[in-house]
């Protein structure tokens, strides 16, 4: 029968969880699934564990709409450093950047701290709208970083472009690092979204400010130098 990996209360007793990373290792709590992340994250998901890869994630396929990007000569950390990164872009990549922005910060929480919100995917439930939601409340509450162009019509509009059963941005789904760098075809995104959530939450999971990070972009766009190396890369995290 099966029990709780951390207290070892079976399914009679308690009601269990699967840990939405790997649909593997059972919990009862979230308290029972913090208690044992430090040894449970080092299995978590890896390719060789009996039956990984029952975390749902969406498709990687790139499409023509996902791969806008910003004008060339508009440095995207110049851009986060003014607070104008999701400025002068289409509508619907703005609503894909927010979703992306959140679902990348949902993964770092939960990969870095073992942390998860009780009514996202990872905490257990069928989809992430609800913590969604909160996540675009806290970038409507500061100003500028939206496009003038925003309104509450927008902020329905991109709810429910992540409300979708399938697809790229459904909230249904989970994705990391590596599947938004395969999405879109740029290694640094993941860095600019963590930069952006750092702006609103003033924290990156797992990792401390990425100021300096910023800083170093910006004396290099100031230089003439280009972009640095991916391993400025806030999480630390070289292969995911």
């Amino acid at each position: 029968m099966s029990s709780c990996t951390t207290c070892n209360k079976s399914a009679s007793e308690v009601p269990l969880k699967r840990c939405a990373k790997c649909q593997i290792t059972e919990y009862c709590s979230r308290d029972c699934q913090k208690q044992d992340w430090k040894t449970h994250k080092k299995t978590c998901g890896k390719p060789d564990q009996p039956g990984a890869g029952g975390r749902q994630f969406a498709s990687s396929t790139p499409s023509s709409q996902s791969s806008s990007h910003p004008p060339r000569d508009a440095n995207p950390f110049i851009q986060l450093n003014q607070g104008s990164w999701l400025h002068g872009r289409p509508e619907k990549e703005v609503y894909g950047l927010l979703i992306d922005t959140f679902r990348l910060r949902a993964d770092d929480q939960y990969k870095f701290e073992g942390d998860a919100e009780g009514d996202g995917v990872y905490g257990g439930a069928s989809d992430s709208i609800k913590p969604f939601r909160r996540f675009l409340k806290k970038v409507e509450s500061k100003p500028g970083l939206l496009p003038a162009w925003w309104n509450p019509e927008k902020t329905k509009a991109c709810i429910q472009l992540g409300s979708s059963a399938s697809g790229w941005s459904s909230l249904r789904s989970a994705v990391g690092k590596s599947d938004i760098i395969e999405h879109y075809g740029d290694s640094f995104l993941p860095m600019q979204m963590r930069m952006f959530g750092e702006s609103m939450y003033g924290n990156t999971p797992g990792a401390t400010s990425g100021a300096g990070g910023m800083m170093q972009q910006l004396m290099m766009a100031a230089s003439g130098g280009g972009m640095m190396a991916n391993h400025l890369d806030l999480s630390g995290d070289s292969d995911s």
